[in-house]
């Protein structure tokens, strides 16, 4: 940003002194630079007390004091807090005027200097809205000549240099090129959707040329009517930042139809006016694509159905056995074990860390004797003795370990089947063999059996544990990588319901529109229960990622509150928003923080019939950790369900009767999310008496 010229010595005349501001000015190639100029010239040359200039230093940029002259920090402060979007404050009305206001005290919250009065003379073009504030401290109630002359000469450099884009008669040659050489189509519009500057790609849709055929000519004055009304409809919605939607259009020369994704963003051309920036995406192999797709997973599902009924049956047979057994797979991993196999290699819920570590030990045991089968080479079976430990008495039980290889159709070794024998048993029958020789023949033919069982079940645990490890990791993969497909059908209904609502296709009765905003009504809640579930899916597949950027609490609850405005209208509940003292910026994951107080906000409008609704920030030093909580006056919750509400697809009331819909998913994310951010979030609540969420995260996530 290049600075002004000071001025070298003071001139005598009022002409040279204008002739030297004329030629700071046009040496100036920024905002700040010609408000800098303005407010060092005036306190000289106009018997000003002091002078400031609030202006926007760029396209779409905050409106800001960018200069000031003979004012203290506190008052160049509150004109720094000064914000157009405050419809009360009186430099707001003296903007939207388009004329010098003259006010007579100066008083909060505008500074006061001296004892005279505050002139606020709108800057700009006579043919455009103002872009800026001069403020002039003079001692009477006239306005002196030379602050009009600054107005009316630096007013149009300060409206070139705050509306002027980056590319000039080169960069648009340029950006011809660069967009022509672009696959997708591109187009810029105003906002009705008229186009400005398009790419070869978007004339091949949307531009007819003389000669082309009667059909060619209808496809595009088809498209051209489904594109603008698209692009009006999204400029019409006001969201800042960049806007998704799919449109139907038809292939002129081919005359099939398509389905194009439509991304478009705000912008600001040169003179100062508003435009959108469109691109379109073909996504229409995507639809036909989904079809097969949802075949593919009934196909998965019926086979999971399959697998996990066999998976059952084979627990229920090893249940049965008395003696331990572990089945293992090639490497020796433990793959599943009955019942009494877990009372030896699981640790009892109440046993401590002594029990945690026999259970240790008889893991490291137990892969001791595995390593000898497996190095046993073509040995099929391999015995050995063992000492293991009772996890909750921490008795010694000697036991004799049987494993076998069980080997594929190839000879490959698929499993290892061990079987424990409680050795003490056997000692005391080999001390009564005489006695008990009957007895343990009899044994000996039972075991033998239940073998013989378990090596035929072994084969089908086998075959159907690898297609259940398949079909559920297929099916996590397959959520995990569906959100564009899963969203696209739903996003065509809603949006030819959204083209039938707007008379695309003609007026409609009053039926019919009634009919059709049940359906996109319906339809949103649909595509919010999708959302939710696939963000639980994504979280657990590890595909959600963090994309750390710095940003302003205060900022990001003005957005959140701005998104739930309509919520808030329709509720009647009085909504308010509390910042801590110096709130310092955070470097996190802004639209995990956004989504996490979205949600909490919009639960406390659900649940709050009436009263009120608080959303406090607040930021604690001496840990580093920001809290952002969303307190209501709602029904409360009990404490008995107070955890169980953070639970997947959970409710306090989850009967089909329950007065409140929702998928039960909204604070399991949330809780998910902050444990990707560092943090957690809390619950106090008292049944009828209102609840607090709070949100706890650090300002900067902890390297792990």
């Amino acid at each position: 940003m290049a600075s002004p010229v000071p001025l070298a010595l003071d001139p005598t005349s009022s002409a040279d002194a204008r002739l030297a501001l004329a030629e700071q000015l046009l040496a100036c190639d920024t905002a700040r630079a010609c408000a800098e100029a303005m407010v060092e010239w005036l306190p000289r040359h106009a018997q000003a007390a002091a002078a400031a200039c609030l202006a926007r230093e760029e396209p779409g940029g905050r409106m800001s004091c960018l200069a000031a002259k003979g004012l203290s920090e506190a008052q160049h402060a509150a004109l720094q807090a000064w914000s157009d979007d405050d419809k009360a404050h009186p430099l707001t009305d003296a903007l939207a005027q388009a004329a010098p206001r003259f006010f007579p005290s100066a008083r909060a919250p505008l500074p006061a200097q001296g004892t005279g009065g505050l002139f606020a003379v709108p800057l700009g073009r006579d043919d455009a809205p103002p872009v800026g504030l001069l403020l002039v401290w003079a001692s009477g109630p006239t306005l002196p000549p030379e602050v009009t002359w600054v107005a009316d000469h630096a007013g149009p450099f300060l409206a070139r240099q705050a509306t002027s884009g980056p590319l000039g008669t080169t960069g648009s040659a340029l950006l011809r090129r660069i967009i022509d050489a672009v696959t997708d189509p591109v187009l810029l519009t105003d906002l009705r959707g008229r186009p400005r500057l398009a790419n070869a790609r978007a004339e091949a849709l949307l531009v007819a040329h003389p000669d082309a055929s009667h059909g060619h000519r209808r496809a595009v004055h088809l498209n051209q009517r489904v594109f603008a009304t698209a692009v009006a409809s999204t400029a019409s919605g006001g969201a800042p930042g960049v806007s998704w939607r799919e449109i139907p259009l038809v292939d002129p020369m081919e005359g099939m139809d398509l389905l194009f994704e439509l991304v478009s963003t705000r912008v600001y051309e040169p003179d100062g006016r508003e435009a959108m920036v469109s691109v379109l995406r073909n996504v229409t192999d995507l639809g036909r694509a989904t079809q097969a797709l949802g075949e593919s997973y009934r196909r998965l599902r019926a086979t999971e159905r399959e697998a996990r009924s066999e998976r059952h049956r084979l627990d229920r047979v090893l249940d049965s056995v008395a003696d331990p057994i572990i089945l293992s797979d090639p490497s020796g991993g433990t793959v599943m074990m009955n019942e009494p196999a877990e009372k030896l290699f699981t640790p009892p819920l109440d046993g401590g860390r002594a029990a945690q570590r026999r259970v240790r030990s008889n893991h490291a045991t137990f892969a001791s004797f595995l390593a000898h089968l497996l190095d046993a080479g073509g040995s099929l079976r391999w015995r050995g003795q063992l000492s293991l430990m009772d996890p909750a008495s921490g008795d010694t039980l000697p036991v004799e370990a049987v494993a076998s290889k069980v080997l594929g159709e190839s000879g490959e070794l698929t499993g290892i089947v061990t079987l424990f024998r409680d050795r003490g048993e056997a000692l005391a029958k080999a001390r009564l063999l005489e006695r008990l020789k009957e007895v343990s023949t009899l044994l000996e033919a039972r075991v033998q059996v239940a073998t013989a069982e378990l090596a035929e079940q072994n084969e089908k645990l086998r075959r159907q544990a690898i297609q259940l490890e398949q079909a559920s990791a297929a099916k996590s993969q397959f959520l995990a990588n569906m959100s564009h497909e899963f969203r696209t059908p739903l996003n065509a209904i809603l949006g030819y319901t959204n083209m039938l609502l707007q008379g695309v296709s003609g007026e409609l009765t009053p039926p019919q529109k009634r009919n059709l905003a049940r359906i996109d009504s319906n339809g949103r809640h649909l595509l919010e229960v999708i959302n939710e579930i696939l963000d639980i899916t994504r979280i657990e597949a590890g595909r959600m990622p963090l994309h750390l950027s710095d940003f302003g609490i205060a900022e990001l609850l003005q957005e959140v509150m701005a998104e739930m405005d309509p919520i808030i209208a329709r509720s009647k509940l009085t909504v308010t928003t509390h910042l801590g003292a110096k709130l310092p910026p955070v470097h996190s994951d802004r639209q995990k923080v956004k989504q996490v107080v979205l949600n909490l906000l919009s639960n406390a409008l659900k649940f709050t019939h009436e009263g009120v609704v608080k959303v406090l920030a607040e930021y604690v030093p001496s840990t580093s950790m920001l809290t952002i909580s969303v307190e209501d006056s709602g029904i409360g919750i009990d404490p008995a369900y107070q955890e169980k509400i953070f639970e997947d697809f959970q409710q306090v009331d989850s009967s089909p009767t329950r007065a409140y819909g929702g998928t039960g998913l909204g604070l399991s994310i949330c809780r998910r999310l902050a444990d990707m951010l560092g943090g957690r979030v809390s619950l106090q609540s008292t049944p009828g008496q209102g609840s607090t969420f709070t949100l706890h995260f650090p300002r900067r996530p902890r390297r792990t």
